[in-house]
């Protein structure tokens, strides 16, 4: 027997039949169908939400915790990225570290940090951010 779509069938004992309540006596579930005698949980139209009470259910479901910014994290250049890449008296943009390859997105916040020492002179720094220790290198 070839395997198609309207050949497959479920694993032996991954599934089971679902109870019907309510369907005579001779079934086993009959008269009171399996919600005891009297009270609000016997009746019609209560919701679970209704028996538990919605603030307990509120307190079970996971909530996601966290604060998430809508702004973009920079992208993260190193000093010692921009000693391999630029020579003395270079711009260095957004567009350009992008050209290089040092960025991902030339659109993106750019921060450039003190990792490494900067053995260039005359850079000229363009929409770019600097850490304080990488403005010190280039003053």
């Amino acid at each position: 027997m070839s395997l198609s779509l309207h050949t497959i069938k479920p694993a032996k004992g991954s599934t089971k039949k679902r109870k019907r309540v309510g369907r005579g006596n001779a079934s086993g579930h009959g008269t009171y169908s399996t919600r005891g005698l009297k009270g609000q949980k016997s009746r019609s139209g209560v919701s679970n939400l209704k028996r538990l009470g919605f603030k307990a259910t509120l307190r079970r479901i996971p909530k996601k915790r966290g604060f998430k910014s809508l702004k973009a994290k920079f992208q993260v250049v190193n000093l010692k990225d921009i000693n391999k890449s630029f020579k003395d008296g270079d711009t260095i943009s957004p567009e350009i570290l992008f050209a290089k390859g040092l960025v991902v997105n030339k659109d993106a916040r750019t921060k450039i940090l003190g990792t490494g020492e900067l053995n260039l002179k005359d850079l000229k720094f363009e929409n770019v951010k600097m850490s304080e220790s990488v403005k010190k290198a280039v003053k």
